[in-house]
C-alpha cells in the first residue's frame, strides 16, 4: 500500500502527511509520485569527504533505514545529497566545486534513479534552472512507457533565507 502524501514547506518546517479520501481510507491512487517525494524530501548520507553546509560539523545525515536498505528496498539507499546545497553559492562550471545547478541535477537524478532500476518507471527527466539570482528549481519528469508519469517542480529556499530579517535582543533588525 501506497498512501499519497502532501506536503507544505516554508523556512520554518517541511510537514508531509498522508491523504485521506473523504471515506476515511488512504488515498493510494499515486505511489509513484509518492516514491519520488520520499527520496527528494530524505536527506541522503554524504560522503566522508564531501564539504557540507556547516564545514565544522560531522554531520553526514542520511535516513536511518538506511542500514537496512538491502533487504527491505533491493539496495536503494533513500534520499537526495541535496541537503549539501543549502549554503552553496550559485556558481558555474568554473568554480571550484563545479556549477551548482549540475549538482542539483545529478543529486537529483541519483535519488530517482533507482525507480528505472526497479522498473517502477521507463525513463527519468532531470532539469535544474537557475530561478532569479539565488534560487534554482529543479524539474523531475518520470515516464511510464511513452507517458508521463510523475512530473514535479521542486524549488530551493535560497532566496528566502536572506529575506527574513533576524531581530536582535535590543529590538532591531541585523
Amino acid at each position: 500500500m501506497d498512501a499519497r502524501i502532501v506536503s507544505k514547506a516554508d523556512l520554518h518546517a517541511t510537514v508531509a502527511d498522508w491523504l485521506l479520501l473523504k471515506n476515511g481510507l488512504l488515498d493510494e491512487r499515486q505511489e509513484l509520485a509518492n516514491y519520488v517525494k520520499v527520496a527528494l524530501m530524505t536527506d541522503a548520507l554524504s560522503d566522508p569527504d564531501e564539504i557540507r553546509p556547516d564545514p565544522d560539523s560531522d554531520d553526514r545525515r542520511g535516513w536511518w533505514a538506511d542500514m537496512e536498505a538491502q533487504p527491505i528496498w533491493n539496495g536503494w539507499m533513500i534520499g537526495t545529497k541535496n541537503w549539501l546545497l543549502t549554503r552553496a553559492k550559485i556558481s558555474d562550471a568554473y568554480s571550484w566545486e563545479g556549477d551548482t545547478i549540475i549538482r542539483a541535477e545529478n543529486y537529483t537524478r541519483d535519488a530517482v534513479n533507482p525507480l528505472l532500476k526497479m522498473k517502477m518507471c521507463s525513463a527519468v527527466y532531470v532539469k535544474g534552472e537557475r530561478v532569479g539570482r539565488d534560487r534554482i528549481d529543479v524539474r523531475v519528469i518520470l515516464f511510464r512507457g511513452p507517458l508521463v508519469a510523475v512530473d514535479l517542480l521542486f524549488q530551493d529556499l535560497w532566496a528566502a533565507i536572506t529575506q527574513e530579517p533576524i531581530l536582535s535582543p535590543y529590538g532591531w533588525s541585523v
